[in-house]
């Protein structure tokens, strides 16, 4: 019997060169680690937000101002100043390439600016179109009450409709009173017939 379980736990617990070998296996209740990246990290939302300020900035006029003073500036600097403080000489080729590069950086700032003002107009039309749903279910809703109710007044009995038909109940008892010829008729007849005979008023 004891050769048997060491025979069993040697297959379970696999000890030696073989079990340092085998690659351990990761577990499936367990997060995996995060992962080495060579590339930096940035926000994306904190990126967009930038944009958005950048690109508001480019389409005031304080920044149409301040270029223009700049541009000037430039070209005066280089035009009246001393020989060996010039930096950028006629044809100014170093301004042109300033300008390019500020154009070529303001364009994708402006889409992504505006490519997020997108999607923000797409999900306020779509919680709109939420709410002009809802509205309109509920108005339709509140229509069915209505007409249900105006449906159930019609059928309850008024005070006109009451005071109608008494007026034509004591019309019929009158023309009864005509047709009989006497005052003293009784108006219902099976009262008369349980009263005992020779008596017209009622024991006290």
């Amino acid at each position: 019997m004891v050769p048997e379980r060491e025979t069993v736990t040697r297959e379970r617990h696999p000890a030696g060169a073989t079990a340092a070998g085998r690659p351990r296996m990761p577990r499936l209740d367990q997060p995996r680690p995060p992962r080495r990246r060579f590339l930096p990290e940035w926000d994306p939302e904190a990126f967009g937000r930038l944009s958005e300020k950048i690109a508001r900035f480019l389409g005031t006029g304080r920044f149409i101002v301040w270029m223009t003073v700049v541009i000037i500036v430039w070209v005066l600097w280089n035009v009246a100043a001393p020989r060996h403080l010039r930096f950028d000489e006629y044809p100014f080729i170093f301004l042109t390439l300033m300008l390019s590069l500020q154009a070529s950086y303001a364009a994708p700032l402006i889409l992504l600016a505006q490519n997020r003002q997108d999607d923000r107009d797409r999900v306020n039309l779509e919680q709109d179109r939420k709410q002009n749903e809802r509205s309109i279910a509920d108005t339709e809703y509140l229509t069915r009450e209505v007409a249900a109710l105006r449906t159930g007044l019609g059928e309850v009995a008024t005070r006109d409709w009451i005071r109608s038909e008494l007026q034509d109940l004591l019309k019929e008892l009158e023309e009864h009173r005509r047709h009989d010829g006497h005052a003293g008729h009784v108006v219902f007849p099976a009262e008369r017939a349980e009263r005992p005979p020779g008596r017209d008023t009622d024991d006290r």
